[in-house]
């Protein structure tokens, strides 16, 4: 094999990397965007956890309980005296949430989480009793009942208590069903529309121009996050199409260049667009330091005095020598935040650096705090 031959069949391996590397960096639309309309929907229900092993509410202290087991009662047709006084344990008041998804059909099952209200000390072996799942507009969506798992342990005596993970929230796989369903409009019209996860001019571009390179004419983008694609009126034929669309692979544009600083725990996370102007950063700790020591104060003989301790504070301050950091302009921040670490910066002085950067106009990124 000539040298020419070799160098060909190289600058092939190369390019076919490039490309592997070029589809691996690329997504599918359903990865970017959700049509508009489907939605999940956030159910929510007051309910009963029965069969705690004296874990449940103390219902002196929780009176809806107790209230709530009596009108459970009535319904089924035990009436309790007047004046009764209840002191059970086992028995716990919870919230039930879940979420409806769309297209569900009713007699399919959904999952639920049932989280303790009042001063239960653990879910853990109980049972939630039939319990009604309402939406927002209060029409009941789901009914939930079944026996709840509890992925936690604990344990006391002597006055100590072990606990490990959480014992008022579990959740019921499964354990609601759906009485009514969500219409979803996805068969009405001409248009669909598609919702960017994140608002961008130049994703929604390349997003138009990677549906009209599969169906020509299709789409058009409403603005940074919309895109309005005509699809098939027939439901068959428009769920085939969509099924279509969502694997399409697209390569997004470079979002903007953000910092996101975390201020109580320091962390500190950007991304890749994020670059520097030429500044100088300089960087000292000033530490202020109390030494505190007792000594005892003798009087001399004959003077009639008296024995006392008396404390002695010394206090010093020092700042140590501040380090200048040179950041060449295109600098990334990670090699700053290298440096920075380096020269012995703790996690809020990297804080404070950059937001200081940042009001000098060498940062050039948005800088977020949460």
């Amino acid at each position: 094999m000539s040298l020419t031959h070799k160098i060909l069949i190289a600058l092939m391996w190369v390019l076919a990397g490039l490309m592997v590397a070029d589809a691996a960096r690329a997504e599918r639309i359903k990865d970017l965007a959700s049509i508009s309309g489907v939605r999940n929907n956030q159910l929510i229900g007051y309910g009963l956890v029965v069969g705690l092993d004296g874990s449940g509410d103390q219902t002196t202290q929780t009176p809806f309980t107790v209230q709530s087991i009596v009108n459970m009662l009535s319904n089924m047709g035990v009436t309790l005296p007047p004046g009764t006084s209840l002191q059970l344990k086992n028995v716990a008041a919870v919230m039930v949430t879940a979420t409806l998804p769309p297209f569900s059909r009713s007699g399919q099952q959904i999952d639920v989480t049932v989280s303790s209200m009042g001063n239960a000390k653990s879910l853990k072996g109980g049972t939630l009793v039939l319990t009604p799942l309402k939406g927002a507009d209060g029409q009941v969506y789901a009914m939930a009942q079944g026996n709840v798992v509890v992925s936690g342990a604990g344990a006391a005596g002597g006055g100590s208590k072990v606990t490990v993970n959480h014992l008022s929230v579990g959740r019921v796989a499964g354990g609601a069903t759906v009485e009514r369903e969500v219409l979803t409009p996805l068969g009405e019209g001409e248009f669909v529309y598609f919702d960017l996860n994140a608002a961008d001019f130049g994703t929604a571009q390349r997003m138009v121009e990677a549906i009209n390179r599969q169906s020509p004419g299709t789409a058009t983008a409403m603005d940074a996050r919309q895109i309005r694609v005509r699809a098939p009126v027939g439901s068959d034929a428009r769920v085939s199409f969509l099924g279509v669309l969502e694997s399409i692979e697209l390569q997004p544009a470079r979002l903007a260049a953000k910092v996101i600083i975390n201020a109580r725990s320091g962390s500190v996370v950007m991304n890749q667009a994020v670059m520097l102007e030429n500044c100088a950063v300089a960087h000292g700790n000033l530490t202020v330091s109390v030494n505190a020591s007792n000594a005892v104060s003798q009087p001399n003989p004959l003077a009639g005095g008296q024995t006392a301790g008396v404390t002695n504070a010394q206090i010093e301050i020092r700042q140590d020598a501040g380090s200048l950091l040179h950041v060449q302009s295109g600098a990334s921040l990670a090699d700053v935040i290298r440096a920075l670490n380096a020269i012995g910066a703790n996690p809020q002085d990297l804080v404070a650096v950059l937001q200081a950067m940042k009001s000098a106009g060498a940062l050039r990124a948005e800088l977020e705090i949460i």
